[in-house]
């Protein structure tokens, strides 16, 4: 294995690693073993600098005592970020990219679906200048209903960003140092970390990886989880369904108008009788466009919602403890943050 590539700034001081892989972790405590080896495995193939970054997102099981003892291993590899409860995947991975220190960034699921031995394909496109290298998973071992709506939401970013990337759901995903601190200036709560980033990206790139079976757990993601990431992916990325109701508002009030006219002619007509009978007809029209209306009113309601949210200006996430490599710098940018917090032990 080639030396590890230490260089020194001007001050003298370490410029910190070449690569950082940030992982989620939570309730992970079966995976977190292979995973860690695999990791460091890769990571000290590469011959060059690199520090793993663990985010325990509020874990109930023995997660954050193996993140501990594997910091206490390899302190100098190894960093351990606490959040002081359950934030979500994504609050979690924007806490591992305020922690990270690389010039490259990858970012991994704890469950082993997507192989860690795939991050040095990752890198050869962000060597020849790509600003974020996406993965595709290859031989999916997910369920249909996951497959089928993750080619349906993948379809639609396409359309709303106009970044022809296959793959949105796949977190194994790898970003230059300038797309990270972009995105970590941003403000906006409810966030997708991958379309983010292509919104700041000028090059972008995909890889075809394998995928695993999930072995040791179940997913993490229920169907409400689902749901409710589903429409973070959308109000974050587009206004396109505001639009889109208001179309459908108009063409269904232009229609209410047209029947109306007809129920006026036939009533005059056919006489009383016939719109007796067409009563219920009548009811059932009206029930249907109040239940468009009350949709309308929840989509608008989402993204009111999150202009609230982000108005208030709270932590998206806080920090109960960072052990490990680099801990004192991550701790001191963390505090200079508006989208984070840190508390004390």
């Amino acid at each position: 294995m080639n030396a590890p590539d230490r260089k020194k700034t001007a001050g003298g001081k370490d410029d910190g690693p070449w690569l950082s892989i940030v992982i989620p972790v939570y309730n992970e405590e079966a995976n977190l073993p292979e995973l860690l080896q695999r990791c460091l495995a890769v990571g000290d193939n590469l011959g060059r600098r690199y520090e793993i970054v663990l985010v325990d997102d509020g874990s109930r099981d023995a997660s954050e005592q193996i993140i501990r003892a594997a910091v206490k291993d390899h302190d100098d590899k190894i960093a351990g970020v606490f959040l002081n409860r359950n934030y979500g995947q994504h609050a979690a991975v924007m806490a591992g990219l305020a922690h990270a220190s690389g010039a490259v960034i990858v970012t991994l699921d704890a469950d082993l679906q997507n192989p860690p031995e795939e991050i040095p394909r990752l890198l050869v496109p962000i060597e020849d200048g790509c600003d974020v290298v996406g993965s595709v998973r290859m031989d999916r071992k997910d369920s249909l209903f996951r497959r089928l709506s993750s080619r349906i939401i993948n379809k639609a970013v396409q359309r709303a960003t106009g970044v022809m990337m296959t793959d949105y759901g796949c977190m194994l995903r790898a970003y230059s140092r300038q797309i990270v601190n972009a995105m970590l200036q941003c403000r906006e709560h409810s966030t997708f970390i991958p379309v983010l980033a292509n919104s700041f990206a000028n090059r972008t790139a995909e890889i075809e990886v394998s995928h695993a079976e999930r072995s040791n757990d179940e997913s993490k993601y229920d169907i409400w989880k689902l749901i409710n990431l589903q429409f973070d992916l959308l109000t974050s990325m587009t206004t396109f369904p505001l639009r889109l109701l208001s179309i459908l508002g108009g063409g269904l009030a232009l229609l209410g108008f047209m029947f109306s006219l007809l129920l006026f002619v036939m009533r005059f007509a056919y006489g009383a009788e016939w719109a007796a009978e067409g009563v219920f007809t009548v009811f059932a029209i009206l029930f249907i466009f109040i239940g468009l209306q009350l949709l309308a009113i929840g989509v608008v309601g989402e993204y009111i919602g999150r202009i609230y949210n982000d108005v208030r200006d709270r932590p998206s996430y806080f920090i109960r403890e960072v052990i490990g490599t680099g801990a004192s710098r991550a701790t001191d940018k963390m505090l200079d943050s508006k989208t984070t917090g840190v508390m004390a032990d």
